[in-house]
């Protein structure tokens, strides 16, 4: 493989914040112990990245940060975010969090995936919570996280946030990329999530090598195990560069991910028949992109026959942001992960 110069470092647009290029995603800390995120952490701030991100519905991730980093927070951005309807939920949400994350403020104060674009006026009190947040000294950005392309744009055109945070990775569509483009021109810094796709990208390195074609985008890395933790440190040093066979790697996902398919964001559940839906409804997919052990041992077929008991409550489908037909979905899934399962038994 072939490697550039050492990793740059990225502006957060008007906010004059400069990280590294490779941000550290700390949602998956929460299926780990404390003492196991502890370390991960540690080695991530000691290895080079400067910029984590979390979140208030990330169950105990944030309480992870605050027992892991709290005595060098002069030494990192901090990003959370708070999925709050209403001002009343906003400040408890907001102490919560500082608690929690063991500091005084956050640099980062996202709105969690709103379906709407909050505003000066809109009845909801979330932004003018956040201006007086700002005043107060608990955060220093106002800044807010989709998964929908409409809200998104709303947002970078308002003027009224200082980043966006946004499912970006090689898979991205046209109107997606003009979107990073649309930040620039703003000065909005734009923080790429999913940048593996949820786990259906597998190459790290042509991830990457795509991401550092665009100089204002920070991406941020979901990291739950050392090994993943020390192939992304190593990425700061030698980043991989996008050679021709880099080049067919994105190719070759770009045709096979190519239509409608769950990017795993989770805003369909919960569900009241208990399915899994964000891997159930992409089992095809995650059987032949990454180890199908797991997925066909008698847990994971208990996990898929849950399908048999979906209510029909479409709850799944008016919640996903990309408008997805998530019943179909799953009902497809389930049929071709049933014809897997019977070719991989002798």
């Amino acid at each position: 493989m072939l490697f550039r110069s050492p990793m740059s470092n990225v502006t957060l647009g008007r906010t004059g914040l400069t990280v590294q290029k490779n941000g550290f995603g700390a949602l998956p800390i929460q299926r780990i112990s404390r003492d196991e995120a502890a370390r991960l952490l540690q080695k991530a701030l000691d290895g080079g990245m400067n910029f984590f991100d979390t979140a208030r519905a990330y169950s105990d991730s944030e309480e992870k940060i605050g027992y892991a980093l709290a005595d060098r927070r002069d030494r990192f951005v901090l990003a959370t975010k708070t999925a709050s309807k209403t001002a009343e939920e906003f400040w408890t949400d907001l102490h919560t969090s500082l608690n929690n994350l063991r500091t005084d403020h956050v640099d980062l104060l996202q709105f969690h995936n709103p379906s709407f674009c909050p505003k000066p006026g809109d009845g909801s009190g979330l932004y003018e919570a956040m201006l007086q947040a700002r005043e107060e000294g608990k955060i220093r950005f106002i800044s807010i996280t989709n998964h929908r392309l409409a809200v998104a744009r709303e947002a970078v055109e308002s003027g009224l946030y200082d980043t966006l945070q946004f499912p970006f990775n090689y898979l991205a569509t046209p109107e997606e990329i003009a979107l990073t483009q649309l930040c620039r021109e703003r000065n909005v810094g734009f923080i790429a999530m999913k940048a593996l796709s949820g786990g259906l990208i597998a190459s790290s390195a042509a991830a990457c090598a795509f991401q550092a074609q665009y100089e204002n985008v920070l991406p941020i890395w979901g990291i739950q195990r050392e090994k993943e933790l020390d192939e992304f440190l190593s990425y700061i040093a030698c980043p991989p560069a996008l050679t021709a066979e880099l080049e067919q790697v994105i190719s070759r996902d770009r045709a096979e991910l190519a239509g409608e398919f769950c990017r795993g964001c989770g805003y369909c559940l919960p569900c009241p028949a208990q399915i899994d839906i964000p891997n159930c409804a992409r089992m095809s997919l995650l059987l032949r992109r990454s180890p199908a052990a797991d997925h066909l041992s008698p847990e994971g077929q208990a996990k898929m026959a849950r399908i048999d008991g979906c209510v029909g409550c479409n709850h799944c489908a008016d919640h996903c942001p990309y408008g997805l037909n998530t019943p179909e979905l799953l009902r497809r899934n389930y049929a071709d992960y049933k014809t897997f399962l019977q070719q991989d038994r002798p």
